[in-house]
């Protein structure tokens, strides 16, 4: 576990590793506590991963980043959320309070996220949703007993406890979902999606079915977001667009930048350049090391 705090008291961030039982399907916990005294947002990026969000205390302002087709321009309005379910999506969305919040994070894989929550990813697929309404009186539960803990190791400690029962009621996701996504994240989707249906010894339609039904959208979107990710990733670290653009699966530069601004509202150069102008400590870094998840942005 790791415990970061600013020493004027205006933020606490900690981590810590799951349990090895819950391993590799749950990546990450990540508990934070922030007194800023002033708005906050954040752009946070598609990622290929669920995120079970628990606020003990205010409410988060979620707002699509990028407009569907044909949505006339103009201001949207916010909804609220006091704690979340986050599927994989295909567009950024902008997260806003006030200043003050306090909670936890679970990180997880889509086909962990399967087993846990016990029920079909397809009702979170490019939305997030409340928590308590996907999972029923056992998150309350679970929030509730989180919140009552004086120190993140207790909570920390009371997460393992809890999913892991969880997953051991839980159904298991099928070896060939397993076997797809794996052969999806070890290519940083650049893998085609004939080539892995045909692995799992399905046809392309059912495959395309009981991939969305465990991983909750489509394997050709999966694919796109982990190629969002390996892009972002080799910017990140300086690699020239040029050259990430065609490690990462893009026809050339021009089909990176068309793809990064659709998906996250900004162009690449824009969207980095906000993330090296962001202070250090409260903006509490990226969801998953090495990974692009989260941009600060201006209040």
């Amino acid at each position: 576990m790791h415990v970061y705090q600013d020493p004027s008291g205006g933020w606490e961030w900690a981590w810590a590793a799951p349990c090895p039982r819950l391993s590799p399907g749950v990546i990450r916990y990540r508990g934070y506590r922030l007194a800023l005294g002033a708005p906050r947002r954040r752009l946070e990026v598609p990622t290929a991963t669920v995120a079970l969000v628990l606020n003990f205390e205010h409410e988060l302002l979620l707002s699509d980043a990028v407009r569907s087709p044909g949505v006339q321009q103009g201001p949207e309005a916010a909804r609220a959320h006091h704690s979340l379910v986050s599927g994989l999506r295909t567009s950024a969305t902008v997260g806003a309070h006030g200043g003050r919040l306090c909670g936890m994070e679970v990180v997880l894989a889509p086909w962990a996220a399967f087993t846990l929550f016990g029920t079909t990813l397809q009702d979170c697929s490019e939305r997030i949703v409340d928590a308590g309404e996907l999972l029923g009186h056992r998150f309350d539960e679970l929030l509730e007993s989180l919140a009552g803990l004086p120190r993140w190791a207790q909570r920390f400690q009371r997460l393992d406890t809890v999913l892991t029962s969880w997953a051991e009621g839980g159904p298991d996701c099928p070896p060939q979902i397993m076997w797809a996504w794996d052969q999806l994240v070890s290519t940083s989707g650049r893998v085609r999606i004939s080539q892995v249906a045909d692995g799992t010894g399905w046809g392309p339609r059912q495959f395309e079915n009981r991939f969305r039904q465990h991983i909750g959208v489509p394997p050709k979107s999966a694919a796109r977001i982990l190629r969002l990710q390996r892009a972002l990733g080799l910017l990140a670290r300086g690699i020239a667009p040029v050259e990430a653009a065609g490690r990462a699966g893009f026809c050339d530069q021009a089909h990176l930048t068309r793809e990064v601004t659709a998906m996250t509202g900004r162009p690449p150069t824009r969207l980095l350049a906000a993330r090296r102008a962001a202070p250090p400590g409260a903006g509490a870094g990226d969801r998953l090391d090495g990974h692009v998840t989260s941009v600060l942005l201006p209040a």
